[in-house]
């Protein structure tokens, strides 16, 4: 066996051995993501059942033209069950999405338009620090806390991507 033959059969091998690596971890990363966001969504969505969390909430929901319409159909503890109950069926869809792709397809589109909302949320509520000279120094609460809500639109946005490739 020459040299570059060896070489080439240990490239070759080296090549074999990253792709697999590669597919476990994507793989791996996939499966975080989507347990991740379920995580998030499922803790976040039961806490909005807690009159605690119905009243951290109620500012954000107030100060948006997208959701400040719920005061006038819910009390605030109602608001919060509703936005909580979409959260749940949202992580519980996310969950679901290896049994069925439609369930991943409905589960991913409904985290888009919850991160999309939240996110929003950063151009509605005071989020800027004034004491900083404000934009673009964020306040801790809830400037910092909303932030989060890019990356897991982000997150929902590959969900759906990987919903739709493995519908067909």
């Amino acid at each position: 066996m020459t040299t570059n033959t060896a070489t080439h059969l240990t490239d070759k091998n080296l090549s074999q051995t990253t792709r697999s690596l590669d597919l476990t971890i994507s793989r791996i990363g996939d499966q975080a993501l989507r347990y991740s966001v379920v995580v998030v969504l499922a803790w976040i969505g039961a806490m909005k059942f807690s009159a605690y969390e119905a009243g951290a909430i109620q500012g954000l929901v107030a100060s948006s033209p997208l959701t400040s319409w719920l005061y006038n159909v819910f009390s605030v503890q109602g608001a919060s069950n509703l936005i909580g109950t979409v959260e749940l069926v949202t992580a519980a869809a996310i969950l679901l999405a290896p049994l069925h792709r439609q369930i991943a397809i409905a589960g991913s589109l409904a985290a888009i338009a919850t991160f999309t909302v939240t996110s929003s949320f950063l151009l509605t509520a005071p989020v800027w620090e004034a004491s900083l000279g404000g934009f673009p120094a964020l306040n801790v609460v809830p400037g910092q806390f909303l932030l989060k809500d890019i990356v897991l639109l982000a997150a929902a946005i590959s969900l759906l991507g990987k919903a739709l490739r493995y519908s067909k």
